[in-house]
């Protein structure tokens, strides 16, 4: 790194967190916009390895997969997979209580938009394996799978049925499924972690494969399922304080290579 680089990048990281810090994320965009114009992609890649994760985290809340970001598609692994720990402060406690469904399809258009932000797949996998490797990374995961909990039941039994076969394919067409397949194929531990973070009562994809899921939308099922407000109380209550640095889940690995 060139000396004009050590005394710019500190000077532009301090001033995107101060635009995104007051709400100004359009011209932290533009920042970033110029820097990657003067000084390339590594640049901004540089500026965003080295925001504080809730800064990073008010930043890509405010684009939902169908905006244009630079932040979006140059966030690097692990400062993304920080930043989701911050997410569950920006939401308004009466969303939470009122409209659940609405802010996991906004959280569930964000992780998209940053997983599949490029035809990258070694990024892709990076990002996934960085995000599902913190618990609340897997809490993350979890909020998305509450909103189709069947189809994901349905992704477990035929990733332990078919392996590296799998297609993904399940009784709908769900947005969801593409998600929780890169996930599976990214990190069978993450995949693991995000299911029982969901079905807290089995202990692996293989359990839950063969437990029994009732045809009527309306009927209790039978074992226990976090649903989406309570998923998203419990990543209220992982929101670390600014001051304290996220720190990695202390889960242990149960997968059992599941494509191999």
């Amino acid at each position: 790194m060139s000396d004009d680089d050590k005394t710019y990048l500190p000077a532009l990281t301090r001033q995107v967190s101060e635009l995104v810090l007051a709400g100004s994320l359009q011209h932290a965009e533009e920042a970033l916009s110029q820097a990657a114009d003067e000084q390339g992609d590594y640049a901004v890649a540089e500026v965003l390895s080295t925001l504080p994760p809730h800064v990073t985290a008010l930043h890509l809340s405010g684009f939902d997969g169908g905006k244009t970001s630079l932040a979006t598609l140059l966030v690097p692994p692990k400062a993304w997979a920080e930043s989701l720990a911050y997410l569950a402060a920006t939401w308004p406690d009466n969303l939470i209580e009122d409209d659940p469904e609405r802010i996991a399809e906004g959280l569930f258009n964000q992780v998209h938009g940053v997983v599949f932000g490029t035809d990258d797949i070694e990024r892709r996998h990076e990002l996934l394996q960085e995000a599902s490797a913190t618990d609340h990374g897997a809490t993350v995961f979890a909020i998305i799978w509450s909103l189709a909990p069947r189809e994901i039941h349905e992704l477990a039994g035929e990733i332990i049925a078919k392996g590296p076969y799998t297609t993904g394919q399940t009784s709908s067409d769900s947005d969801f499924v593409p998600l929780a397949l890169e996930l599976a194929k990214a990190s069978e531990d993450g995949w693991e972690r995000s299911l029982i973070e969901l079905f807290p009562e089995f202990r692996h994809s293989a359990d839950l494969a063969d437990a029994e899921f009732s045809d009527d939308p309306d009927e209790e099922p039978a074992h226990m399922q976090r649903n989406t407000r309570e998923l998203l109380y419990r990543l209220r209550k992982q929101v670390p304080s600014v001051r304290s640095a996220p720190r990695r889940g202390a889960r242990k690995s149960i997968g059992k290579d599941i494509f191999s």
